[in-house]
This record gives C-alpha cells, structure tokens and sequence, in this order.
C-alpha cells in the first residue's frame, strides 16, 4: 500500500511541475460589480487558473499558464466581453450593447468602430 501511495504522490508532483503559472496584473476598463463578473466570467477558460478584477484600481490580476494562453489572448477575451485594456481596442457595438452603468470612459482609441 505504501508503494502505491508513493506512485499516486511522485505522479501529482509530476504533473504539478509541469504545470508552469504566471501572475500578471493588467488595466482592463470598466465601472461596476456587473463588470467584475462579466471579466472574470469571461475569463473562466483553459489556461487561466484565476481572475480577480478590482473595481477600484481597474487592476486585472490574473493567473495562467503560458504555454496554454498568452496574456494577449487573455487581453482579446475581455475585449470580446466589452472591455478594453491599454493596449486591445473593444468593438464598439459591443462596447453599446454593456448595461448603461458598465459603459466606462473609454479612450477614443480603443473603439473599433466599423463601417
């Protein structure tokens, strides 16, 4: 029994080492508690371990795998939920369709408008 108790604990190691995360903390634009969900619903996909957005500081920290997901796919992601960061643009009938409270000040910049 111990051998096999041994087995079961070398292989978790095993693939927890493999398991390389990053911590990184990003602007990501929005106003409200519906925003927060919104980001950090979005972001519940293979790669990303953990989400935690801040109402305040307009902070994402977010935890991931790189070599699942790149922080600029995680960028994209928010964006395609309606929420710009400083360097991904949010299409604007996305960015219109956001309850009126979540339409945070975005910079002219970040707006894809299309014609």
């Amino acid at each position: 029994m111990k051998y096999l108790t041994s087995i079961i604990l070398f292989l978790f190691l095993v693939v927890g080492y493999g398991q390389k995360t990053k911590t990184e903390s990003i602007t990501i634009y929005g106003n409200c508690g519906m925003c927060k969900d919104r980001i950090e619903n979005a972001l519940d996909i293979v790669g990303v371990k953990d989400a935690n957005w801040n109402i305040d500081s307009k902070v994402l920290r977010v935890v991931y795998n790189p070599s699942k997901i790149s922080l600029e796919e995680i960028q994209r992601v928010c964006a395609k939920a309606g929420h710009a960061s400083e360097n991904t643009s949010v299409d604007a009938s996305v960015y219109d369709n956001l309850h009126h409270c979540c339409k945070y000040e975005v910079p002219e910049n970040l707006i894809n408008k299309k014609k």
